[in-house]
């Protein structure tokens, strides 16, 4: 099957994807069948293909930021396998100092700003990142993530607003998995369709095929040209599926096996791999060769987790409360 896109990016998009999915199979393990990892986790398994082509159709400086399904985002975004893991842990090397968590994840020197508990939460804070480039004059765009649950709270609307009225570079996308915790979409709203909601803005607006980096990156890539040359927002409502549950304790008794079967029928990792060997981008060696290397990142990143130092308690209140001295405003 021919392809528009070459073989460098099929497999840089595999690799990613692949550690994204190798990360959450086993913190998965260490969270059920060893106790290691507490707290809440929501796993990225099945919605790779939207991390990596996002990527592909972005640049360095380019920010990130999301809700609490957030791993494989960070990732992809460069924060370190290791931090990632150690911050699952709650151990002091974690990219949030062991604070934060599965839903809080962090990579300030990379572009990624969270990890956001709070439904919709980091939409008004993704728009006020897009905001503070506009200011300083950059061609730096946000993508900011958000769920089909979140596309029903008020910060939407408000953010939707400011965005366009001040054409800020933010592309708004809404990874619509089909289900808010255990409620579908189609219980939440006469809006089905979520890309719809910016016809009340005059916003741009597309959905995309989240089961193919191909699509998101083409997708991704019109928005990001658009906001770019400052012609403002875009919400790109990116239809994909998990395959776990909405959190690691979810029976997921609300949808059947037959549906989530059909989703996988539909595998991101597994769909690029078959564009790969059909078009004799490696070989099943060297496709042996990538999955080796990321299982020895994902094994590295537990060693350095378990290895590392638990807070000590005189972290507890620091990071609460910025330093009233700080400088606000600089040169």
């Amino acid at each position: 099957m021919a392809t528009q896109f070459s073989k460098e990016t099929y497999l840089y998009w595999y690799e990613l994807m692949q550690l994204i999915r190798q990360f959450e199979l086993m913190s998965e393990e260490k969270y059920k069948m060893e106790g290691k990892i507490r707290g809440f986790f929501h796993a990225y398994v099945g919605q790779e293909a939207i991390a990596a082509g996002c990527m592909t159709a972005t640049r360095p400086e380019d920010m990130m930021i999301t809700a609490y399904r957030d791993h494989g985002l960070a990732i992809a975004k460069g924060v370190s396998v290791n931090s990632c893991m150690a911050e699952l842990y709650g151990k002091a090397t974690g990219c949030a100092k062991g604070k934060g968590g599965s839903m809080h994840f962090f990579g300030k020197d990379v572009g990624f700003f969270g990890g956001h508990g709070i439904v919709g939460a980091q939409i008004g804070t993704g728009t006020g990142l897009a905001f503070a480039e506009n200011y300083r004059g950059s061609d730096n765009v946000v993508l900011c993530y958000f769920g089909d649950g979140a596309a029903r709270q008020g910060m939407l609307h408000e953010s939707f607003n400011l965005a366009m009225h001040w054409k800020l570079p933010v592309i708004y996308i809404c990874e619509n998995n089909n289900y808010a915790m255990g409620t579908s979409v189609e219980r939440t709203s006469n809006v089905v369709d979520i890309y719809k909601l910016a016809d009340g803005y005059d916003m741009p607006a597309d959905m995309i095929d989240g089961m193919s980096p191909e699509a998101v990156h083409e997708g991704v890539s019109r928005a990001v040209k658009r906001a770019r040359e400052k012609g403002g927002p875009t919400l790109l409502e990116i239809k994909t599926y998990r395959y776990k549950g909405h959190s690691i304790s979810d029976p997921q008794k609300y949808r059947t096996k037959e549906e989530v079967d059909e989703y996988k029928s539909k595998d991101p990792v597994q769909m690029v791999l078959k564009t790969i060997l059909d078009n004799k981008f490696a070989t099943p060696e060297e496709i042996d060769a990538i999955n080796k290397r990321v299982d020895a990142i994902v094994d590295e990143s537990v060693k350095f987790a378990e290895e590392s130092q638990w807070p000590d308690d005189n972290e507890v209140l620091k990071d609460v409360y910025m330093d009233q001295n700080y400088p606000f405003i600089t040169d």
